[in-house]
């Protein structure tokens, strides 16, 4: 685990900024999303500005939202609020010797904060750090990704971690949300092959 300083985590993400990543993806949520977002599991309803999440009961699965855009070195800022449920999750699948799977993933619950590679069943977490996200309030989260290096930004606190598995090609990237819904708003995906 490696908490940044405020400092190491702007340089990091200038880093990946500096690259002039393209906007992939800026929906407006106040109306459907284009047909570039698919919905593997859950509701993903866009209303007035805010996208609505949640778990369906009969998938008996977190609810999941796929961008299908590939990118490699990307961002992804938003705002979100748990709105009852306990757990936010975002990521990316790619091409691997075992087909189509979850590369990494960054996972926001009340109480944590954490990164993940997939290369393991289950995920190795591989940073994490202690949280305290009042359900109800808007967050703001900023994940980078280029290469092998994940950094996640919520509200103030910081970690930053790498693997090689992380720098495996990514086709789509994805947002889940565990239990009852959760609130997003101003998402804005950047990102090059």
């Amino acid at each position: 685990m490696k908490l940044l300083p405020l400092l190491a985590l702007l340089t990091s993400l200038t880093t990946v900024c500096a690259e002039d990543l393209p906007v992939l993806a800026e929906p407006d949520f106040k109306s459907q999303l284009d047909a570039t977002w698919k919905i593997a599991h859950g509701t993903y309803e866009p209303k007035d500005g805010v996208l609505v999440c949640a778990e369906k009961p009969e998938n008996k699965h977190v609810a999941v939202l796929w961008h299908q855009v590939a990118w490699n070195s990307g961002l992804i800022e938003c705002e979100f609020r748990f709105d009852g449920s306990k757990i936010l999750i975002l990521g990316c699948d790619g091409q691997t010797p075992k087909g189509l799977a979850h590369i990494g993933r960054v996972v926001v619950t009340p109480k944590m904060i954490s990164i993940a590679e997939d290369s393991v069943k289950p995920s190795h977490t591989i940073a994490k750090a202690p949280a305290d996200l009042k359900s109800g309030e808007w967050h703001r989260l900023n994940f980078a990704w280029s290469g092998d290096r994940i950094t996640l930004k919520v509200n103030d606190l910081a970690i930053d971690a790498s693997h090689t598995y992380l720098a495996s090609a990514k086709s789509r990237s994805w947002i889940a949300v565990g239990g009852q819904t959760a609130s997003i708003r101003a998402l804005k995906i950047s990102g090059k092959p």
